[in-house]
């Protein structure tokens, strides 16, 4: 299987990047693609913008998109949204391809450090992203990140890695 994955944020100390990181783990026999959202900077989009063409990163995602079979991401947050970062990225894809995830399946994840656990960010992908071609399977938010997480172990509450765990194969089962 193919897995694209990547965290919604261009933070170089991505604690959604270091999520996505401990989840693939799960998957050692698949072809990962892990994106960093930094290789697909590009101008803020607008309708002006978009009437010169097109920047070829966007073109290079939706390529990365194509060529998995699944999506594994983690969606950060700030001030209760996406990312302007991914935000941008996305604006980009979705006028190139209505369809950004191509109808692939995706887990969907979020992290922050504060006990809701990027749950906006989360709900806006679960209700928005359905419509841009994502097949949601599974999703996990991760709360408090810092009490939960370390970079060793990965997740350490019990609860919540036994959570993780079970939607991690619930989503491999779907898949398969």
């Amino acid at each position: 299987m193919k897995i694209v994955a990547f965290a919604g944020s261009n933070s170089s100390t991505s604690i959604n990047r270091q999520l996505v990181q401990f989840v693939l783990q799960s998957f050692p026999e698949d072809e990962i693609n892990l994106l960093d959202l930094n290789d697909f900077e590009m101008p803020i989009f607008s309708v002006d913008r978009e009437k010169k063409g097109f920047p070829e990163q966007a073109h290079q995602f939706l390529a990365a998109i194509g060529a998995s079979d699944v999506i594994i991401c983690s969606m950060a947050e700030h001030n209760r949204n996406f990312t302007a970062a991914f935000k941008n990225l996305f604006d980009w894809c979705s006028r190139i391809n209505v369809k950004v995830f191509q109808d692939k399946k995706m887990f969907v994840m979020s992290t922050s450090p504060g006990g809701f656990g990027g749950g906006n960010s989360m709900a806006l992908a679960q209700k928005n992203f359905p419509a841009f071609g994502a097949e949601i399977i599974e999703s996990f938010s991760l709360p408090k990140f810092y009490e939960n997480f370390d970079e060793e172990n990965g997740v350490i509450n019990p609860e919540l890695l036994k959570e993780l765990n079970d939607k991690i194969a619930d989503f491999k089962q779907k898949v398969q």
